[in-house]
């Protein structure tokens, strides 16, 4: 009787035990899952940080962007930041916090002198940049106004001029407002008639004695992608565009009347 009591003893120790050990580990298991919801932040400070994913495309978007601007700037800005001054240029004269010193759509005249307040005897612009102009006023204005902060905006170009001649749609002198390639030219003058030789189109430029330098362009090549649209105009720039052989048979034909007229003189007919 004595060994059947100590049987049951061990038994029931023995499942208390394992009914211990099932009841806790569950809840140790809650505890844990818990622990790691209640406070994030242990958990999210042992996993490393994550990092944006850039893809391929975004790359790609960013180098076009960069190029595109490294292509524009020099393209538009480089030709107002080397501008030099002429007649019937527009310029904007501003000295912050002063707005009595500054002046609003200044068009210069020929003589190339302008007058602001505080200077009577002008400043002449004409051939300097506005940068240069503006470093200027400040001198002058350094007389009666301390440490002048003073900008000078071209608002109008109209100095630079060029032409395109021959055989294009709308020949003429035009103004360059901006950076003008060769074919650039000739598509604002209309583009090349049917009668223009695209491969002998050539322009002259000015040299430092007088004299016109032919400068040969080849825009049938540039038109179909085999030579680089790499001439760039300066001011006093014409673009010849010379006839082909269909505006020399245009003008032999008109000919044809005049001798015609002048054999009935002759006895030809």
């Amino acid at each position: 009787m004595k060994k059947l009591f100590t049987q049951i003893s061990i038994m029931a120790l023995v499942l208390t035990i394992a009914l211990s050990a099932l009841a806790q580990s569950p809840s140790a298991t809650r505890q844990r899952r818990v622990s790691s919801v209640d406070k994030p932040e242990l958990s999210a400070s042992k996993q490393p940080s994550p990092q944006a994913e850039v893809t391929d495309d975004a790359k790609t978007n960013r180098a076009d962007a960069a190029s595109e601007e490294a292509a524009i700037v020099p393209y538009y800005n480089n030709f107002f930041t080397t501008y030099r001054l002429g007649p019937e240029d527009v310029i904007s004269v501003n000295v912050f916090a002063q707005e009595r010193y500054s002046k609003q759509g200044i068009v210069i005249p020929p003589s190339g002198r302008i007058y602001l307040a505080l200077i009577p005897e002008g400043i002449f612009v004409n051939g300097k940049t506005c940068d240069q102009v503006a470093e200027l006023i400040k001198k002058k204005y350094d007389e009666y106004i301390l440490e002048p902060q003073v900008s000078v905006s071209l608002d109008h170009a109209g100095s630079y001029r060029y032409s395109v001649i021959g055989d294009v749609g709308q020949p003429g002198i035009r103004l360059m407002t901006r950076r003008l390639s060769v074919t650039e030219a000739i598509a604002e003058a209309g583009g090349i008639l049917q009668t223009g030789n695209k491969s002998k189109v050539y322009v002259l430029r000015k040299q430092a004695n007088g004299n016109l330098q032919p400068i040969p362009v080849n825009v049938s090549s540039i038109y179909k992608g085999q030579a680089p649209d790499s001439v760039y105009l300066v001011p006093g720039d014409q673009v010849v565009v010379p006839g082909n052989a269909l505006k020399k048979w245009q003008t032999l034909t008109s000919f044809l009347p005049v001798l015609s007229f002048a054999r009935l003189f002759t006895g030809g007919f």
